[in-house]
């Protein structure tokens, strides 16, 4: 669960976020902005975090006051093996380093809900971390280092399934299923589609995120709605969006069914007053503006 040390909104002196070129990084950015806070957005392009330099530039760059967001990683489409883990222990390795020398107001790491095992059906935060491949290693190990920074508040974020406009991940999921129904006129599901996943939009992680900004929380959070369809569901939803018939295509299922749920308790106690986009909204939502943007 997590504690705010502001009762009330309070903006951050300015906010220094690391992946703000990224999927998600760039809906926070977008939020941040609409806020009128003042924010450094840094891209892999203008600081490469694994490189030996990047300590002394950041050093160069953060204040005592900044809150600092730390998107940055190599995702699951760049490679899980040991060097892709690797790297994003030495990016995460430069920003704590930078943040020991120069101190910070506020670190929210994001991490990912792989730091919990596939077979548990429900999770809360209380679930404990037990990753089954080395991107959940990853993250379980960067939210580690980041917890060891004792004297700086600390909030890690713990995403489930996100789903969006400007995905590039091409994650199984909504994302996928839209633009392989565009191209092809078909969706492949995993077997039957029967597995049930919490799917949340990317607008809705962004104003979270800011949330916990102006709250200045800590603790852990995982970000989900609650309410879990099955990637059938899901398929069906995008091929409703479309006026012409999409194929929708089982396939011989290769693992066993898994479900997972997640008890959001703790988030409607944060935030009472949070409403998420719905799955039906949200994939309509997305579905509009990617046919505007062609």
């Amino acid at each position: 669960m997590i504690t705010h040390q502001n009762g009330q909104s309070q903006k951050p002196t300015r906010v220094v976020l690391f992946g703000a070129r990224g999927f998600i990084g760039s809906a926070i950015r977008e939020q941040i902005e609409v806020q009128d806070i003042p924010v450094i957005a840094l891209t892999s392009a203008e600081l490469n975090l694994a490189d030996v330099a990047a300590v002394g530039r950041l050093v160069a760059l953060l204040k005592p006051s900044d809150a600092v967001v730390m998107l940055a990683a190599l995702t699951p489409d760049k490679g899980r093996d040991i060097a892709t883990l690797m790297k994003n222990l030495t990016m995460m390795q430069s920003v704590c380093a930078a943040i020991e020398k120069s101190a910070c107001a506020h670190l929210v790491y994001f991490s990912s809900d792989a730091v919990y095992d596939t077979a548990v059906s429900r999770v809360t935060e209380d679930t404990p971390a037990s990753p089954q491949d080395l991107y959940g290693v990853m993250h379980y190990t960067r939210e580690i280092m980041a917890r060891s920074l004792v004297k700086v508040p600390v909030l890690v974020l713990r995403p489930t399934l996100i789903y969006g406009s400007d995905d590039t991940h091409n994650s199984y999921g909504p994302n996928r299923f839209r633009r392989a129904a565009q191209n092809d006129g078909k969706i492949t599901l995993f077997g039957g589609g029967e597995e049930t996943r919490d799917h949340v939009h990317v607008d809705d992680v962004a104003a979270l995120t800011v949330r916990c900004l102006l709250h200045q929380s800590t603790g852990t959070l995982n970000v989900a709605t609650g309410i879990s369809k099955s990637f059938l569901k899901a398929a069906e939803l995008v091929a409703k969006q479309f006026n012409r018939n999409i194929e929708i295509i089982s396939t011989p299922r290769q693992n066993p069914v898994t479900h997972r749920h997640y008890d959001v308790t703790n988030l409607i106690k944060a935030f009472p007053d949070f409403r998420f986009i719905a799955v039906e909204e949200g994939i309509a939502r997305v579905h509009k503006k990617a046919m505007e943007a062609t």
